[in-house]
């Protein structure tokens, strides 16, 4: 029993850990300057080839942030200098507290129907 409670706290802890928070996360946009090339609102990149990042899905943008941070010599990582730089010195809570905070904003991307 004992056993199965120690196991549930780690995954519990893990969960909570993992969450991310929108404030740091904000703190840490501000602080990485995302701002400068996905744009102030972060749906008006400076150029048209840059993602909108406002409003994308939470994990999207914690995988993504993670596998620029491996880069492509890395297993499951994107090759892009310039995202590889800005994601190198990101802790796994940094990427998760920007990933929140970039899904809490209104974002401008819509499905044609």
């Amino acid at each position: 029993m004992k056993k199965i409670l120690a196991g549930a706290a780690v995954l519990l802890s893990f969960n909570a850990f993992a969450a991310g928070n929108i404030e740091q996360g904000k703190a840490a946009a501000e602080k990485y300057n995302c701002a400068s090339c996905h744009g102030k609102d972060y749906n008006s990149p400076i150029d048209p080839s840059y993602p909108k990042l406002a409003g994308q899905h939470q994990d999207y943008l914690a995988v993504a942030l993670t596998e620029y941070k491996r880069g492509a010599d890395g297993a499951n990582g994107r090759g892009n200098a310039i995202m590889g730089a800005q994601a190198k010195p990101l802790s796994r809570q940094d990427i998760q507290n920007i990933a929140a905070y970039l899904h809490s904003l209104p974002g401008s991307l819509v499905l044609r129907k």
